[in-house]
């Protein structure tokens, strides 16, 4: 299982708003059960098959394109473990743990 953060930067929109890109990305995750997703104030992280993953990257990008944005850039991180499995929720208790 994959974590994933996503941070979509539309490009040449004439404003330092980005806020509608973001409900849009946010609806594309709605409408989907595959993959969990948690928006945060820098981005959204997604957790699950990273092909799925991959596949909801692209919708999102194109839900920017379609809103009439010539340019898209995009920051990934992926965090994609296979000697044990991770979750948002078990990444966050391990830094607590720690505390």
């Amino acid at each position: 299982m994959a974590v994933v953060e996503l941070t979509v930067c539309p490009l040449g929109t004439g404003t330092t708003s980005a806020s509608k890109y973001v409900a849009g990305a946010q609806k594309v995750l709605a409408d989907q059960d595959k993959v969990k997703y948690m928006l945060n104030p820098m981005g959204t992280v997604m957790e699950g098959n990273i092909d799925e993953i991959f596949a909801l990257v692209r919708k999102i990008q194109e839900d920017v394109f379609d809103k009439g944005v010539d340019r898209v850039y995009s920051i990934i991180k992926v965090d994609d473990r296979r000697d044990k499995v991770a979750s948002m929720e078990q990444k966050l208790a391990s830094v607590k743990s720690k505390l």
